[in-house]
C-alpha cells in the first residue's frame, strides 16, 4: 500500500514539499520504492547544489518518512538508510542508474604520441585493454570494474580535494574503452556513472584541500548551484583517463615491472 501510494504521481508533491522544507538548495527529484516482503525501501533522487549532500539528503529523507507516517500511522522506521541508496558499497544499482555525478570523458591520442611518449603501439594498447579491462573483468564478474586502476586516481583526487575517501567504492565505477581510429590514432574514453563529490562542506574546508580546490577553480559554491561540483567530477574523470592511459601503455609494452624497479625503489646503499 505504501509503495503504491509513493508511485502515484500526484502524491509525490507531498513528499517533495516535506523534503524541500528542510533545505535551501536541496531538491527532491524522484522517489522510487522497492518492496521486499513487508519492507519498503525508498531510493530518493535529489539535487544537492555544490555539496556532496549526504547530510542534506539525510535530513530531507527523515522529513519524507515523517510525511509518510502521518499518512500511514502503522508505518515504522527501521533505519533511515536501507542500503538501497547505495553508499560506500559495490552495487549494480549505482552502476546502472548512477549516483552523484555521471561523467563520460574521451580523448584522441595521435599515433606518434602513443609511439614516442607511451612507448607502445595503438594496436597493442587496444588489444591489451580489450583482453584485460573488458574480457578479463567480465571473467571476474566485476561490478563497475571494467578498468585498469580507476580507484587509484579517484582516491588521489578525493584526498587532495577533501572528499570522503570511503566513497571511492562507488565513485571508482568505470569502464575504459579504447579503439583505433580510421586514421590510426588512439581513441579512449572513460564512463563513470557514480562520482560523488562536493566543493562545499566536509573536508573541503581543510587548508590544503581548500588550496587544491582553489587551484582547480572550484572552491565553494558556483555562480550556478551545482556548477563547481560538476566541474570537480570532470577533473576526477580526466585524472582517471590519464591514469588508465599510463598503466595500459606500461602493460602493453611490458615495462610495468621495470618502471617500478627503476622509479619506486630506494637506491642501493653500500654496506659497511
Amino acid at each position: 500500500e505504501v509503495a503504491i501510494w509513493i508511485e502515484t504521481p500526484e502524491n509525490f508533491a507531498e513528499l517533495k514539499r516535506a523534503f524541500e522544507s528542510t533545505t535551501s538548495f536541496g531538491k527532491l527529484i524522484e522517489a522510487r520504492p522497492t518492496v521486499a516482503g513487508r519492507n519498503v525501501y525508498i531510493r530518493l533522487k535529489c539535487f544537492a547544489g555544490d555539496a556532496m549532500g549526504m547530510n542534506m539528503i539525510s535530513k530531507g529523507s527523515l522529513a519524507v518518512i515523517e510525511c509518510l507516517r502521518s499518512i500511514f500511522p502503522a508505518l515504522s522506521l527501521l533505519a533511515l538508510s536501507g542500503n538501497v541508496c547505495t553508499d560506500k558499497k559495490a552495487a549494480a544499482m549505482n552502476w546502472i542508474e548512477g549516483r552523484g555525478k555521471s561523467v563520460v570523458i574521451e580523448a584522441t591520442i595521435p599515433k606518434d604520441v602513443v609511439s614516442k611518449t607511451l612507448k607502445t603501439s595503438v594496436k597493442a594498447i587496444v588489444d591489451a585493454n580489450v583482453n584485460k579491462n573488458l574480457i578479463g573483468s567480465a571473467m571476474a564478474s566485476v561490478v563497475g570494474g571494467f578498468n585498469a586502476h580507476a580507484a587509484n586516481n579517484v582516491t588521489a583526487v578525493f584526498l587532495a580535494t577533501g572528499q570522503d575517501p570511503a566513497q571511492n567504492v562507488e565513485s571508482s565505477n568505470c569502464i575504459t574503452i579504447m579503439e583505433e581510429t580510421s586514421d590510426g590514432n588512439l581513441w579512449v574514453s572513460c564512463t563513470m556513472p557514480s562520482i560523488e563529490v562536493g566543493t562545499v562542506g566536509g573536508g573541503t574546508g581543510l587548508p590544503a584541500q581548500a588550496a587544491c580546490l582553489r587551484a582547480i577553480g572550484v572552491k565553494g559554491g558556483g555562480e550556478k548551484p551545482g556548477q563547481n561540483a560538476k566541474q570537480l567530477a570532470h577533473v576526477v574523470a580526466a585524472a582517471t583517463l590519464a591514469g588508465e592511459l599510463s598503466l595500459m601503455a606500461a602493460l602493453a609494452s611490458n615495462s610495468l615491472v621495470a618502471a617500478h624497479m627503476a622509479h619506486n625503489r630506494k637506491p642501493p646503499t653500500a654496506s659497511k
